[in-house]
């Protein structure tokens, strides 16, 4: 029987791109704090282990803390998705 996986490892993405910029949850929370994104740590935490879905707000607001484009979020979970035959 085949696992069910989640649908889009969106989480993992952002940690990578967190990982990328040297930033610390804590830092990155500063950060959406100071663009009026109200967000706990334990959220982000969710958001990172794929436990909650990220809002659209909260996605562009770590676009920009980034520096990164929407492609920087999607490409792994695309080539995956490829890979498996999903697309």
């Amino acid at each position: 029987m085949q696992k069910i996986r989640p649908d889009l490892d969106l989480g993992n993405a952002i940690q990578k791109l967190r990982r990328k910029n040297k930033m610390t949850q804590d830092a990155v929370l500063t950060k959406l704090q100071l663009m009026n994104i109200p967000i706990s740590k334990s959220t982000y935490a969710k958001i990172e282990t794929n436990r909650m879905n990220i809002k659209v707000s909260e996605l562009i607001a770590l676009k920009i803390i980034f520096n990164a484009s929407f492609d920087d979020f999607f490409n792994d979970l695309i080539k995956d998705c490829e890979a498996l035959g999903e697309v």
